[in-house]
């Protein structure tokens, strides 16, 4: 066996190996909060936090995974890092999918195709029969056909959605925002709310699932681009269907205040629930109800990779720390020469949609409509926005 994949943590898994689970993994799950609230438009302000493990990072392996942090959509992409036993950089497709780097083309029309995937998803504007929002399963399906490069990886995605294209979601007679989530592979998404009150405890209301094939840890369903000498059953044909046939997706009712954490299996396999849950609360204990900012929510987001990191690592009296996946997390189960896991989190808080983000983002989207209809939704932009932060 070669000695990158000695070192893989996630393994690429075969074309006909995928088909086989997909009727498995499907979701299409919808949870309401019929309470009412004044309807206005929502978005999120997120920060994120993404570390290779020290270990890996000594022998001069890239960070395979991806963050995008934008008004309207979050999301995480992990790269299977086996495809660098082929000569493929692991972290390429995850970036290009998420476009958190220069995608390969001319600057102008990356930020062309970007502010338009932006304007298809902005509140209180009128879009053509063409142009509008088809909910997050078609939006990674075209995201995934407007990219170039070879790879395979896992993805959750957050869309904070105002039209309900997918469910026509109607509360006390108004459109209500929802988070539609998609998720394909092991990566996580916990949305909590304070149910009894803005000083209450925070409570868990979603928490989506990981799909593994044959629930192996190291086999988790893939979005993957590779050749004949990889696979020679691979079709691209194949991963459309296992985005269409085979994604989880939840809608979940958004209010304003609620926390959103999302992160690789590097976080859902180190840690248990309560653990990230207590981090959560006690940066907001701190903050006696007062929304945090985006110091704070990365703040939080590094904390928890750290933590993850931390139970690979033995306790004083030399035994290693419990996790989900096995005593000193996700190298436990692998072979004694593996390296620890890339670990990605992104953590956000719903807030309103403001007359600013408004202005700053409609007029853009709209001289961009006017020039060239879109190719793709996007996945957005590695542009600054109102929650500037400089570390």
């Amino acid at each position: 066996m070669a000695d990158g994949m000695l070192r893989s943590p996630t393994f690429l898994v075969g074309a006909e190996r995928q088909r086989k689970n997909l009727d498995e993994f499907k979701r299409r799950e919808q949870q309401l909060a019929e309470a009412y609230h004044k309807n206005k438009p929502l978005c999120f302000n997120a920060c994120s936090y993404q570390r290779t493990h020290p270990v890996k990072a000594q022998k001069g392996h890239k960070d395979a995974d991806a963050c995008l942090t934008v008004p309207l959509i979050l999301g995480v992409a992990d790269g299977v890092s086996q495809i660098e036993d082929f000569g493929i950089d692991a972290s390429v497709l995850p970036n290009e999918l998420l476009n958190v780097v220069p995608a390969p083309r001319a600057s102008a029309e990356r930020s062309r195709v970007e502010q338009l995937g932006m304007h298809q998803l902005l509140p209180n504007v009128s879009l053509s029969a063409g142009d509008t929002y088809r909910g997050p399963v078609s939006m990674l399906r075209r995201a995934f056909e407007a990219t170039e490069s070879l790879g395979s990886l896992t993805v959750v995605l957050a869309i904070m959605d105002h039209w309900q294209r997918d469910n026509s979601t109607r509360i006390h007679g108004k459109l209500h925002p929802m988070i539609a989530i998609i998720t394909v592979g092991d990566c996580e998404l916990l949305v909590l709310r304070r149910l009894a009150g803005p000083r209450s405890r925070l409570e868990l209301v979603c928490h989506t699932e990981m799909q593994r094939i044959d629930g192996h840890a190291q086999t988790p369903l893939q979005l993957a681009r590779v050749d004949d000498r990889i696979d020679p059953n691979f079709h691209e044909e194949l991963t459309i269907e296992v985005i269409e046939k085979g994604s989880a997706v939840h809608c979940v009712s958004a209010y304003e205040g609620d926390i959103v954490i999302m992160g690789s299996d590097g976080v859902f396999d180190n840690l248990f629930l309560d653990e990230i849950l207590r981090q959560r609360q006690d940066l907001a204990n701190g903050l006696l109800g007062v929304s945090p900012s985006q110091v704070q929510l990365r703040m939080l987001a590094q904390r928890i990779v750290e933590q993850c990191h931390a139970k690979t690592r033995p306790l004083p009296n030399g035994a290693l720390p419990e996790a989900p996946i096995g005593r000193g997390g996700k190298k436990e189960r692998m072979t004694p020469r593996l390296d620890r896991d890339d670990t990605s989190c992104v953590v956000a808080e719903v807030v309103e949609w403001t007359e600013e983000l408004q202005k700053l983002w409609a007029p853009e989207a709209s001289n961009q409509l006017s020039r060239k209809p879109p190719t793709w939704i996007g996945v957005l932009m590695d542009h600054p926005w109102t929650f500037p932060l400089t570390l």
